[in-house]
């Protein structure tokens, strides 16, 4: 258990019998690297990031503790202090009884709000409970929870099973959204906040630009108001997730100019958004804390540029070429690799048993192959991961990133700054893998009984969701590995 001493933690000035914030707060903001606090420290205004800092609590060193450092995986681990081995959430995409799934696909339940099929959503596949969750059970179920965000799965998966509301944006409709795993039709205050909404503005503009999160924040700023958040007589709480800075990130870069705008963008919204809950909750009544789903890789361009080792793995080309290997090998015309995701190989293990071959010769030819690549450092047979002779802090980010039932067979490690992704021979980048660049993420927190500190030891990203149920007197998340830390 990780215990921090007095001096170095956030200490909780209350009030005599209160026990809980009127309003939580949480904050991901997508692709957000720990190092973006301070790049733009200079140029951000004084009550945005500053204020998080100046006044808030900064675990500087905080880890994600699994592979594939991804959106959907890192917004549930967030929320419900877990790893995919026991949440579900294996990936943005995975595997659900032998076939690949989107994380919050369901079509039990229709779109609210639109008449396209944006709206087919829910919480289906997470198989824990989040902070929301719990508190909603705390409250016997009278606090409110909402999940905001411009992606589905950004809203979804932190505001949990129990949810009152999770809304994301129709591209296509240019509004907000959600499904009726939630409601039957949308409340009044959102019709409203859409007919505000600009929808002759194309949507790379929203995508690309401040004003995606800025429509983000009033959204939250609306459910606030329209529900009444943090102004009633139990505690609420709101997840509010800024998916703009992946979006421009994938296709630009990590030190491009538009990311640099999204972030000065982000500090003024912020920071707008914080002035907001001190007019409309109280200040010192609400608790916040900011984190991130993942980091990013500088640009293999750009690394390149600067003389350091850098490359790009393309998932397509080494399926085929690992399925033109088997073929010959094993002189089968049988397809033995039908996917290779998030660095996983699929195996087809019917496939695999129609050639008449056996699994562990398939996957050690496969080993052999992939071990002559330049790019790769590891391959890991996943169900001897334990034992695999690699680094023990990459082998644990394996084991906890490996679901049985959801995941791959094979995980390849590559060296640092190899990575895939579409736009990666560019100036754009991606992310997934056990590396600072993707995994060292921003922990603070902010607000009610919290005091300024720092503290510079490792903690990692499933230590977040039992701090803040710790913090407000309530339990751990049903699959929690997390420690709280908290003092003592």
């Amino acid at each position: 258990m990780l215990f921090l001493c007095a001096m170095t933690l956030p200490t909780m000035a209350r009030a005599v019998g209160e026990i809980r914030p009127k309003l939580v707060v949480g904050i991901a903001v997508d692709q957000m690297r720990w190092d973006y606090l301070y790049r733009f420290y200079d140029e951000y205004v004084d009550g945005g990031f500053r204020r998080m800092l100046r006044d808030g609590y900064s675990f500087e060193n905080c880890q994600i503790n699994y592979i594939p450092s991804v959106t959907a995986i890192g917004h549930t681990s967030l929320y419900t202090g877990s790893v995919p081995s026991i949440h579900g959430i294996a990936g943005n995409n995975f595997l659900k009884n032998g076939k690949m799934v989107y994380c919050c696909r369901d079509t039990t339940v229709q779109t609210v709000g639109s008449n396209t099929k944006a709206g087919q959503m829910s919480p289906l596949n997470l198989q824990v409970t989040t902070i929301g969750d719990e508190l909603k059970t705390a409250t016997s179920w009278k606090s409110k929870v909402v999940g905001i965000s411009f992606k589905d799965r950004a809203a979804i998966l932190p505001a949990g099973h129990s949810a009152d509301a999770a809304y994301w944006f129709d591209k296509d409709a240019k509004c907000f959204i959600s499904s009726t795993y939630y409601m039957e039709k949308l409340p009044q205050w959102v019709n409203a906040y859409n007919e505000k909404i600009n929808k002759k503005l194309p949507i790379d503009d929203i995508q690309y630009q401040p004003y995606g999160n800025q429509i983000v924040m009033e959204m939250a700023k609306a459910a606030i108001k329209g529900e009444r958040l943090g102004q009633r007589d139990e505690t609420d709480m709101i997840c509010v997730s800024f998916s703009c800075p992946d979006i421009t990130g994938h296709q630009y870069g990590t030190h491009h100019e538009l990311t640099h705008k999204q972030y000065i963008g982000l500090d003024k919204q912020l920071a707008e958004f914080f002035t907001y809950l001190d007019r409309t909750v109280g200040q010192g009544q609400w608790l916040a804390f900011l984190s991130a789903d993942h980091g990013a890789a500088n640009s293999i361009k750009q690394n390149l540029e600067h003389k350091i080792p850098a490359g790009n793995f393309s998932n397509g080309k080494t399926r085929d070429a690992l399925n033109a290997m088997l073929a010959s090998k094993f002189s089968t015309s049988e397809k033995l690799i039908p996917e290779l995701f998030d660095y996983k190989v699929e195996l087809d293990r019917e496939a695999i048993a129609r050639a008449r071959l056996k699994t562990c010769d398939v996957k050690q030819a496969i080993k052999e192959y992939l071990e002559k690549d330049t790019m790769v450092m590891y391959v890991v047979d996943m169900e001897h991961a334990a034992e695999a002779p690699v680094p023990a802090a990459i082998r644990e980010k394996i084991i906890n990133g490996y679901n049985r039932e959801r995941s791959g067979d094979i995980q390849i490690v590559l060296k640092p700054q190899f990575l895939s992704g579409w736009r990666n021979m560019g100036y754009g980048t991606s992310h997934g893998l056990w590396n600072p660049y993707d995994c060292h993420i921003p922990f603070v927190l902010l607000g009610w009984g919290v005091e300024h500190g720092a503290y510079h030891h490792e903690v990692h990203i499933t230590d977040i969701a039992p701090t803040v149920c710790s913090l407000i007197h309530i339990q751990m998340p049903s699959g929690c590995i997390g420690q709280g830390v908290y003092e003592e």
